[in-house]
């Protein structure tokens, strides 16, 4: 699959490369595995002289050999032998004074598995060097909680250091139209919700999908849910690795939420825990993996809070690989693919109103996007779209098909929630009903 989107951070970077040639630059790039921030950093080299090093954990005197054969190679120029990676950089740092270049750490937070001490090396040859050299330090990490915790958290060597810290998100919308239309000029509405719902957007499982000439929802489905797909351990692999050795405890949360179950008191009911509020903090602050939904125009501090799985994938991993894993251990992929066609009409419901929610959004025409429901969890009102600015107002009920809105219960809904808020009683009011056909 060729190269998407990214045209910003690409223009970010090329700055940043540009400064670095009067002024060393340290910038840390983040963002969940599978996102792109790889394929990113190579494309931003391309033509420009760099050293590109992963790391993996092996021991450091041996990263160390490994990263000056790769650094010589890179440079064109022998660069001896090393044993500690502050060593390494140091000199790479003191070439860059003569001949500018990037040098860039992939996987930046593995460093502290191998040796803790090696991020204070770096910190002090990076303050004793910077302002003599002329290096482009791109640092990348895909581990979100560790990555955070080595660049934001005060008391750690590199807080402070980076120049710049990139978060890199999904693909958005447009940018998934655009793959689907260059693979499949008629792809349908079902498709292109189909690729956002199984996908997020997150760049490599496009890409995998891409690749298999998934372009349709059915071959979606067939690809995804399968022996031997690269999709079935993926959130298992991804989590763990986030989240440590009590994993099982946040699988359950993370299952409930995939099922609807997304209060605290009900995920408390239904896994048998009494006490979540470390275990949900921890999900959506440390890792961001779950996001606190409160009704619009809500004070922060209302206790009216539903969580949502942030991530989509991870939202169709665990409704639809973890809860039923007992048909992946047994080989029954062909039941499994009959679970998923069942529900996923229900299930992208949902992923509909998360989709409009987010085109909206991206679209820059709003002050405040949301969703509304009282305490009883009654007049529940799907999306609502403000400009504070132009004192308009679009609120609207979002389905697979417009037939099944009762706009006649849409108008109390509505009525309902324009009483709660009488500054809104100005606003030029719109309902909107959205279906497949609006996407």
């Amino acid at each position: 699959m060729k190269f998407y989107d990214r045209e910003k951070e690409l223009q970010l970077l090329h700055e940043i490369e540009v400064a670095s040639h009067d002024n060393s630059q340290m910038t840390v790039l983040v963002g969940r595995r599978r996102i792109g921030k790889t394929k990113l950093l190579l494309k931003a080299i391309e033509g420009k002289p760099a050293v590109y090093l992963f790391v993996s954990r092996k021991s450091e005197s041996i990263l160390c050999q490994q990263f000056s054969e790769e650094a010589a190679h890179a440079l064109k120029m022998p660069i001896g032998q090393y044993t500690h990676i502050a060593d390494l950089l140091e000199h790479l740092m003191r070439l860059s004074q003569i001949q500018p270049f990037t040098l860039i750490i992939d996987e930046f937070q593995e460093l502290a598995f191998i040796n803790r001490a090696i991020i204070g090396d770096i910190q002090r040859v990076w303050d004793l060097n910077k302002d003599n050299s002329h290096i482009n330090l791109m640092l990348s990490g895909s581990i979100y909680s560790m990555m955070r915790h080595i660049f934001e958290n005060e008391k750690e060597p590199l807080f402070s250091r980076a120049s710049h810290i990139i978060n890199l998100r999904a693909f958005n919308i447009v940018t998934l139209k655009q793959i689907l239309s260059d693979h499949n000029p008629n792809y349908t509405s079902e498709d292109l919700l189909a690729l956002y719902s199984f996908t997020g957007g997150i760049a490599w499982y496009v890409e995998l999908l891409i690749n298999a000439k998934a372009y349709t929802f059915k071959k979606m489905v067939d690809t995804i849910f399968r022996e031997q797909s690269l999709f079935i351990n993926e959130g298992k692999h991804l989590l763990i690795e986030e989240v440590g050795k009590e994993y099982n405890i946040y699988f359950s949360i993370l299952e409930c939420i995939a099922r609807g179950i997304n209060t605290r008191g009900e995920i408390e009911s239904a896994i048998g825990v009494k006490e979540t509020g470390g275990y949900l903090g921890k999900l959506e602050k440390d890792f961001n993996l779950i996001a606190q939904q409160r009704p619009i125009f809500s004070k922060p501090s209302s206790k009216t809070v539903r969580y949502i799985i942030a991530d989509n994938f991870l939202t169709v991993w665990f409704r639809f690989i973890y809860k039923h894993i007992n048909y992946v251990e047994s080989g029954n992929f062909t039941q499994l693919k009959e679970v998923v066609r069942r529900d996923y009409p229900t299930f992208s419901g949902m992923m509909l109103e998360r989709y409009f929610r987010q085109t909206a959004k991206e679209s820059g025409k709003y002050t405040d996007i949301g969703n509304f429901w009282d305490k009883k969890g009654n007049h529940e009102i799907d999306i609502i779209l403000v400009n504070e600015l132009e004192k308009t107002i679009r609120i609207g009920e979002v389905k697979r098909q417009k037939k099944n809105i009762d706009m006649k219960l849409l108008q109390e809904k509505i009525s309902h929630f324009l009483s709660l808020y009488p500054h809104l009683q100005s606003y030029t009011h719109e309902t909107i009903a959205l279906d497949m056909q609006n996407m």
